[in-house]
């Protein structure tokens, strides 16, 4: 045991207080694609749910729309009007060449048949914008790479355009947001910039860095807490919208105390102790009040002095082996 145990030296540090707060993992709402529809009409060919990885282009479901129809054949007749009003100035210039018609008269075809050139492209730009489709179809497609966080459409599903309602809501997840609440009582313990330690449930030995990115710094009046929002980098998608989390921040105080790994700690009958090592098959359990633990450290109120050497990892083995054998 000897031989496999880890051993850790007391030193004297400044004690550091660790406030947890409970959390939930959210999507940056700063770096999300919300999609509502440009256009109204009856959604059919919805491709995808909620979860699934989208392409930026990608269609993800087709509006038939009699809006897009209506621009189509606004196209056709702005077309049909250039044409006429090109003939019309072709002839105007022939009959000033015979004498039978005036500059005027040219001038006043040539202004038509601008007029007519401008319609046309603008019908042409109006159409390209609700996807340059002349079968009265509008194809939604995803403006980004990402995940879709949010659906709320259906197929044959009525969608409008002017009630701002959302279809679709992309995020590419390589950064979350952990929303918590701050009681009042821990407002001065928490500020912008503070790194924080975050673990969750589904990975329970896992120790996500990251920063507090945002106060609220106004108290909800129903609840009296504060929001805070933290910042973590998510490469490989670990971490998932709605995953509960626990938020920890450590705050150092001017105060100093004995410091050991928490890992030398043992909880038996009420009470902590360690396993001081003395020498060689020469061991001693010892009880020690404990002043507050931040995760990683235990900070002694008495009980170690600094130089105690002490078993630092997988102590409770050697403590109910020793129990049994005594």
């Amino acid at each position: 045991l000897f031989q496999k145990l880890a051993v850790d030296t007391v030193k004297t540090s400044n004690i550091s207080y660790a406030i947890k707060f409970n959390g939930i993992v959210d999507y940056n709402t700063d770096k999300v694609a919300n999609m509502s529809p440009l256009v109204s009409g009856n959604i059919q060919n919805v491709r995808v749910m909620p979860g699934d990885y989208v392409h930026a282009g990608q269609v993800l479901g087709t509006i038939k729309s009699p809006e897009v129809a209506n621009y189509n054949a606004a196209l056709i007749s702005a077309e049909t009007n250039v044409r006429l009003n090109a003939k019309l100035l072709e002839q105007q210039k022939e009959l000033f060449k015979s004498g039978l018609a005036s500059q005027i008269d040219i001038t006043t075809a040539e202004v038509s048949y601008e007029q007519a050139v401008g319609a046309k492209v603008a019908a042409e730009k109006i159409l390209a914008i609700n996807g340059n489709n002349k079968n009265g179809e509008f194809e939604v497609k995803s403006p980004v790479n990402g995940f879709i966080v949010q659906k709320n459409v259906t197929n044959d599903m009525t969608v409008r355009a002017d009630n701002g309602g959302n279809m679709f809501t992309i995020s590419d997840l390589k950064d979350v947001w952990v929303q918590a609440n701050v009681y009042e009582s821990n407002i001065n313990s928490v500020h912008e910039g503070d790194p924080v330690e975050v673990t969750t449930n589904t990975y329970p030995d896992k120790v996500f860095n990251g920063k507090v990115g945002k106060l609220m710094n106004v108290l909800d009046p129903a609840t009296k807490v504060m929001k805070m929002r933290v910042v973590l980098d998510n490469p490989g998608y670990e971490l998932k919208p709605q995953m509960f989390a626990t938020i920890a921040i450590s705050n150092s105080v001017n105060k100093k105390a004995a410091a050991v790994s928490s890992g030398a700690l043992i909880f038996d009958n009420s009470q902590y102790y360690v396993i001081i090592i003395k020498g060689k098959n020469n061991i001693e359990i010892r009880p020690v009040q404990v002043i507050t633990t931040n995760g990683k450290t235990a900070y002694i109120k008495s009980g170690l002095k600094p130089g105690d050497r002490v078993v630092g990892a997988d102590a409770l083995l050697m403590y109910y082996y020793n129990s049994l054998n005594s």
